[in-house]
Formats: structure tokens, sequence, C-alpha cells
């Protein structure tokens, strides 16, 4: 039996102001404007202005948002990981960290709706556009490091204070290396949304190949 006292529960995070709340609708809304403007004619052929313009706001306020077009569809590229990592941080600290982040995973990539499949969507051509915009290559590469970064406290959580920080910060770094490679991988495809060869089953799949060998412990144990 531990002799160790139980973990913290995590404190509930500050719920938004509405300032902040109709800021990050707006940056939504300027998010999807691009991402449309992107898949009719392509970042090269695509403005500020042509987005500003599409998302009904003037373009001094595209601008104190985003600093390019590229920069604009970042929020739509990182509410998948907001996502995830809001699962994860719900997870019960007694749960391993390999079967918190595969079911955090499953429930992010999910499509039990029309929007979450909307949203894969977006996903998929951005990331194909990427393929050919090293700018937008690099606000995906960006979002990756951002999202990996804030996922190292919530395994840590997960993992208990006795854990290795090392290991702590690999499963973060092999965690969000899963689920990016898993998207990129189904973006190059015409591969449904969900089932066989969707983002949740190709996530599954690297999480285990990347995680399997981890000593990550749960809490207590």
């Amino acid at each position: 039996m531990s002799t160790q006292p139980p973990p913290e529960p995590p404190q509930p995070a500050p719920q938004p102001s509405l300032t902040e709340r109709r800021k990050a609708a707006t940056q939504l809304d300027i998010a999807r404007a691009a991402a449309e403007l992107f898949a009719e004619r392509g970042p090269d052929a695509t403005t500020a202005e042509d987005i500003a313009r599409r998302a009904g706001v003037a373009l001094r306020t595209f601008y104190r948002y985003f600093r390019s077009k590229q920069d604009a569809v970042g929020p739509l590229l990182s509410g998948g990981a907001d996502r995830w990592r809001g699962l994860l941080a719900a997870a019960d600290p007694g749960t391993g960290v390999l079967t918190a982040l595969e079911s955090a995973v499953a429930d992010a990539l999910a499509t039990p709706d029309a929007e979450a499949a909307e949203q894969l969507g977006w996903t998929r051509g951005l990331l194909r556009a990427a393929e050919s915009d090293t700018a937008l290559r690099a606000v995906w590469y960006r979002v990756n490091q951002e999202s990996e970064e804030l996922l190292v406290p919530v395994i840590g959580r997960l993992a208990g204070a006795a854990a290795d920080p090392l290991e702590v910060r690999l499963a973060a770094a092999a965690a969000t290396a899963a689920v990016r490679t898993a998207l990129e991988t189904w973006s190059a495809t015409d591969a449904p949304v969900s089932g066989p060869g969707s983002p949740a089953e190709l996530a599954a799949r690297c999480l285990n190949e990347l995680m399997g060998g981890m000593r990550l412990p749960a809490p207590g144990r």
C-alpha cells in the first residue's frame, strides 16, 4: 500500500471574460474565412484584405490579431489540441498516462456531429495547402510545438510527483508527434473522418507505437 498522500485535485481553470470570449470568436471567424479562401484560391492568391472582407472585419482588426495571412489559420489548427488537453486535464489522476492519452485523443478526434467533421475537413485542407506553402507549414509546426509545451504539466499531473521529468517531457513529445503524424498521414489521403484510416484510428496506432515502451506509472502505483 502506498504511503504517499493522494495527488492534489486540479484547480478549475478561470473562466474567460466576455472581452476574451469576443476576441476568441473574432479570431475564429477570421481563421475560418482564411481557410475558406485558401481552399478556394490557394494561399498565394489570397490576401489579408480578402480574408478581412470575407470575415466582415476591418483590415486593422485583422492585423490586431494576426501578423500574416498564414498566421490567421492558427486558431483552427490549434482547436483540436486545446480540446485534447482539456479532456486530458479532466482525467482521473489514477489513470495510466497511455490510457488517459488514448481516451482523450479518441474523444478529441471523434466526429459525433457535422461541426466536428467540418473541423477535420478544415484541417485536411490546410495541411494539404501547407505542403507547398512554407509559411503555412511554419504555423502548423508552431502550433504543435506550443501544444507539446502545454501538455507537459498535464501529463506530469497524471504521472505523479515521483515521475521522472525526462519521461514526462518525452511522453508529451511522443503524444504530440503521434497526433501530428496521424493528421498529416490522413490529410494526404481520401480516408473518411471516422473508422479505418481516420485520424482517431491512426492516432491510436501512433500512440501505441511511440509510447509502448515508456515507464510512466499512474500516481500511487
